[in-house]
């Protein structure tokens, strides 16, 4: 019983979050769970292959481009697509602090014909290698999945 009322909560959240998502009926056929799940992947994907390269405001085009994203650290919350990206230029400003970005461990559960939750690990590959998880809502925007919502953390030293 509690565990279907934190399922419930979940959905609830989700459905706030992501305003465009339908919880009820039928999925499109030409929208499958599986397809969606490569999508989102491949999103993430790119992010680290722009990451790698050096290019941060690339990267950020995975994340949904709004005032309303928020990114979540251990450093507090940040609002905004911007304020993101100024985080990002602030906390990682040469090619040796971004180091080489991996994902894996990643487990995304589409929640609604629009809306996936993705859970994985990230790594830095660099001098002081640093790494943690993370979990994103990501949603579909404009035919394309971003990330709506960030919650990163980083592993203790």
């Amino acid at each position: 019983m509690a565990m279907n009322r934190n399922v419930h909560r979940w959905v609830v959240l989700l459905a706030g979050l992501v305003p465009s998502c339908r919880l009820a009926g039928p999925a499109r056929r030409d929208v499958e769970p599986r397809d969606s799940r490569t999508e989102i992947v491949a999103v993430l994907h790119a992010q680290a292959a722009d990451w790698n390269a050096g290019d941060v405001e690339a990267f950020m085009r995975g994340y949904w481009r709004s005032p309303e994203l928020c990114f979540v650290s251990s450093s507090g919350v940040t609002r905004g697509w911007r304020a993101t990206l100024d985080r990002y230029r602030r906390r990682y400003p040469t090619r040796d602090a971004m180091g080489e970005l991996t994902f894996s461990d990643l487990d995304v559960r589409i929640v609604a014909r629009h809306a996936a939750l993705v859970v994985g690990r990230w790594r830095l590959r660099r001098e002081q290698p640093v790494g943690g998880w993370f979990t994103l809502i990501v949603r579909r925007d404009g035919g394309r999945w971003v990330i709506v919502h960030d919650h990163t953390s980083q592993d203790d030293p």
